[in-house]
């Protein structure tokens, strides 16, 4: 069942420590801005560094204690180098508040070694955390670990496409949090595929590609955004 979401208080968070690659920022962030005001949400960036001892990327699990303090009721995620459509809608507005959603998600299997939260669950389910909405009711999609930095290193497993990249492992930990706690906490999963298709909704919005350099990315962001007659 859908529900209404305009009087609800949203926030879209992105995370940007130690001044991350301003030449892609200068083309996200206005689209990223564009996208909070036009869904009523406010614009967070996650700059502090809260968990020094763990990779950058683990910063986005700052959300859970944030998302409380904020007292949002919905909750969304979006990486600093992700183009956004202008036209993009509200997703929040397909969406209950028990269930979260991210843009896609991978076969958790492939991903991680199991540990009893994935064999108990039983749903595979691999958070594509670039691109990821919770509501209040479903803020421990981002609570971090309870096992070491190291305990969760190990349990990663880069894809052999990912090992001809510059990612590590480590890179990774935030998927990793986050798949691991929909299946600890049996959280409900739709992917804005499930959105679009039950909804009549075209596709077409997003755009992300996590194993490309800097400069690979920034061609290709600007190449989309002139597709895009944005440029």
């Amino acid at each position: 069942m859908w529900q209404k979401s305009g009087a609800f208080k949203k926030t879209i968070f992105t995370l940007n420590v130690n001044d991350y690659s301003p030449e892609i920022t200068a083309l996200t962030y206005p689209l990223l801005e564009g996208y909070a005001k036009k869904i009523g949400a406010d614009f967070h960036i996650i700059s502090e560094r809260k968990h020094p001892d763990f990779p950058p990327v683990y910063e986005k699990l700052q959300i859970y204690d944030l998302a409380r303090e904020m007292e949002n009721d919905w909750n969304l995620y979006i990486d600093s180098d992700a183009v956004i459509h202008p036209d993009t809608p509200d997703w929040t507005n397909f969406l209950d508040k028990d269930t979260i959603a991210h843009n896609g998600t991978d076969n958790a299997t492939i991903r991680w070694k199991y540990d009893r939260y994935f064999w108990r669950d039983g749903r595979h389910i691999g958070s594509c955390n670039w691109f990821a909405m919770a509501s209040d009711w479903c803020v421990e999609l981002w609570k971090p670990l309870d096992i070491t930095l190291a305990e969760a290193v190990a349990n990663i497993n880069l894809t052999n496409k990912e090992r001809t990249t510059v990612l590590t492992p480590d890179h990774l930990i935030d998927d990793y949090a986050l798949s691991r706690n929909i299946a600890k906490y049996g959280l409900k999963v739709k992917t804005i595929a499930d959105i679009q298709k039950e909804c009549n909704v075209p596709g077409g919005f997003h755009w992300h590609e996590y194993t490309l350099t800097v400069e690979d990315k920034v061609a290709k962001m600007k190449k989309l955004l002139k597709d895009w007659n944005l440029s």
